[in-house]
């Protein structure tokens, strides 16, 4: 089909007011906070989950942690009250526990190795990994990733026998994690979600870089990975509140990007369209909204500066991933020893963290992952076919595998644009020609399956 440019223009307007709620709505919202043209709002099924989230059970978890004392990758592992390895076994019983009512979906295990003397580990350590897997009911070849580090440090990182809470970094990233995964283990998802207790964060991304590699030499489809590290206050070290709003660090060029793909890049553009991008887009399509209560600010960088997280060994194995991180830090309440000094309270203990903010932290991962997992998958093999030289634009791409996929959509913007402005509706195709050119916007392509969820974005490559 080869619509006129009127058409496109048409189409697209129109699409784009109905997914952003309305024509009515869309006019009213003032100009510059209009919700991107691919927004999708939550369905029944999605807020009656997110109502299951209870802040109670995140207060609990968060505050169990910390009743171990420090959960420094270096401390004991063989001790049932103190030290990392008591926090292990006690995640492995909740995660078997929430298992147990999946009907069998749901599987918990550790996923561990001996670590050799490397940084920050002077002797051969164990790294444990806690890990429960919701098995996909449609396709389970596709994989969605939810992380936290149970480790915790203080001020000085080798110090493995202080007190150290850990309360916000990163128990409140933990406590997301769980509760995410007793929600979810009682439903089935289409695809399938694995939720993830990392340990060695705190010395170097150890059982994060572990994960990834496992996935990674499995062949699995990862199309999409959050980690949630610093997530369990809204109130920054000056006292002010910013309640309702979370953090989403998302890089453009991708880690992973090789010499021939950097070509490709320099060439077409594109550095604001990775996957992770696209993936940092559908967050705040699905969860930024009044069903979460949050605002997703989504920041255009990998992490923070001289910071890092575990979404960045996924990055660097061609995974999109993002990080999730409180609006802005304390830093008296992360990564210091308890103490009283000059009449201030230093220490990251759980009388910092606000158990309301972290929940509705959980409400946005929690529309993310289920949405994700209920749509069709981003597309495969996108393509702009650049053989002729003309004025319009011919994309391509791969037809997904679910038995309820019922089409896909173009979408685009200019190039000047952060978010998606137009959609135009394509039809069960793999092939759709727009009367618009591919020099003077950007273009992408995203499925709809029959529940009318909508995949990420994928954005093409040139194809001569």
């Amino acid at each position: 089909m080869r619509p006129t440019r009127r058409t496109v223009l048409t189409a697209a307007a129109g699409a784009a007011a109905l997914t952003a709620g309305g024509t009515e709505a869309a006019a009213a919202t003032p100009q510059g906070s209009r919700p991107p043209a691919t927004t999708q709002h939550p369905s029944r099924e999605l807020r009656s989950l997110l109502r299951e989230l209870d802040p109670a059970r995140i207060e609990a978890t968060v505050r169990k942690l910390v009743s171990f004392g420090t959960r420094h990758t270096l401390s004991a592992q063989d001790d049932p009250a103190r030290g990392i390895g008591a926090a292990r076994d006690w995640l492995l019983a909740e995660l078997r526990s929430y298992a147990a009512d999946s009907g069998g979906r749901m599987t918990a295990e550790l996923q561990s190795y001996v670590q050799e003397p490397a940084s920050r580990i002077p002797t051969a350590t164990r790294i444990t990994n806690v890990v429960a897997t919701l098995r996909g009911s449609v396709t389970p070849e596709r994989v969605y990733v939810v992380s936290g580090h149970y480790d915790s440090r203080v001020t000085d990182v080798m110090d493995a026998t202080s007190d150290a809470p850990g309360a916000d970094d990163d128990a409140s990233g933990v406590a997301v994690v769980l509760e995410l995964a007793r929600v979810m283990a009682k439903r089935r998802p289409a695809a399938t979600i694995v939720f993830a207790a990392v340990a060695g964060e705190e010395q170097g991304l150890y059982g994060s870089t572990y994960l990834a590699q496992q996935l990674k030499a499995a062949g699995t489809d990862v199309q999409g990975m959050f980690t949630n590290d610093i997530v369990g206050s809204p109130t920054a070290d000056d006292g002010t509140e910013d309640p309702y709003t979370i953090r989403l660090f998302a890089e453009g060029v991708p880690s992973s990007e090789t010499p021939a793909q950097a070509t490709v890049r320099k060439s077409v553009g594109g550095e604001n369209d990775s996957a992770t991008r696209q993936l940092a887009r559908f967050v705040r399509d699905v969860a930024d909204n009044e069903a979460t209560g949050m605002r997703v600010r989504v920041i255009y960088r990998r992490d923070r500066y001289l910071r890092g997280g575990d979404h960045i060994p996924f990055l660097e194995r061609a995974y999109p991933a993002a990080r999730f991180t409180e609006p802005a830090e304390d830093f008296a309440h992360q990564h210091q020893n308890v103490r009283v000094e000059d009449g201030k309270q230093y220490g990251d203990l759980p009388e910092f963290c606000d158990f309301g903010f972290i929940t509705r932290v959980a409400k946005v991962n929690a529309a993310t992952l289920w949405t994700l997992a209920q749509a069709p998958g981003t597309p495969k093999g996108a393509k702009i076919l650049t053989a002729a030289l003309t004025n319009s634009t011919t994309l391509a791409w791969t037809r997904g595998s679910e038995p309820d996929l019922t089409g896909y959509e173009i979408v685009w913007r200019e190039t000047t644009a952060p978010e998606w402005t137009h959609v135009i509706p394509a039809g069960d195709v793999t092939t759709y020609e727009v009367d618009l050119s591919k020099d003077n916007v950007f273009f992408g392509v995203r499925a709809v399956n029959r529940a009318g969820l909508r995949s990420p974005v994928a954005f093409p490559d040139p194809q001569s």
